[in-house]
């Protein structure tokens, strides 16, 4: 498509080897020691040198070869910011009636309390500018994925868009996902929003 690709693997102290294979395949392998979700990402976005930046997890859920479709659309309607649906056309065997269950109503109170019209708050792949991310107030870890669609679309204004992918069944072993997991995540939800509205007055 005409762009240079650099691919940036954050390692977070994995044990099974991922590093040394991202390695040998020829990527660029940050270790991060710092447990969680967010502070992957951020040191992820602080490492990368080109103008765009796409993300997914490591675990083969994201689908990286829709990239070049995303891409087009993002060029197409000039947007800042991309973020995926993987609810849309999701196969049930990728989700738990659980997960999938606790992702409505996390996306739910996302609508409700930041007018934030998505489909799903919690997917974790996205592609965006990196100039115009690098502006937002992203300081979540656990609860980055909601945040950074909140900072994009409610506070940051940038021309965004919500695509649908087939989201796939995961290899190996989940680290999120628990209930106490989202109940921490609803929760920094609702702090976000106290905290917001007291800046403000």
């Amino acid at each position: 498509m005409g762009y240079g690709v650099e691919i940036i693997v954050v390692d977070g102290m994995s044990h099974d080897g991922t590093g040394q294979i991202a390695a040998n395949a020829g990527a660029n392998v940050v270790v991060e020691p710092r447990r969680g979700y967010g502070a992957p990402l951020m040191t992820g976005f602080r490492c990368a040198r080109g103008h765009l930046i796409a993300t997914a997890d490591g675990d083969h859920t994201y689908p990286l070869e829709d990239l070049p479709r995303l891409v087009r659309i993002l060029e197409r309607y000039q947007l800042d910011f991309i973020t995926t649906d993987r609810f849309s056309l999701l196969n049930s065997e990728a989700m738990t009636a659980r997960r999938r269950f606790g992702n409505k109503i996390l996306t739910l109170a996302t609508r409700l309390l930041f007018d934030v019209d998505i489909q799903d708050s919690q997917s974790g792949m996205w592609v965006f500018k990196r100039e115009k991310v690098q502006r937002l107030l992203l300081r979540s870890n656990l609860a980055f994925s909601q945040e950074i669609k909140i900072e994009a679309i409610h506070f940051g204004k940038l021309r965004w868009k919500e695509v649908p992918i087939r989201y796939r069944v995961r290899v190996g072993e989940a680290k999120f996902g628990r209930f106490d997991t989202g109940l921490k995540v609803l929760v920094a939800l609702l702090l976000s929003r106290v905290q917001r509205s007291h800046s403000k007055g």
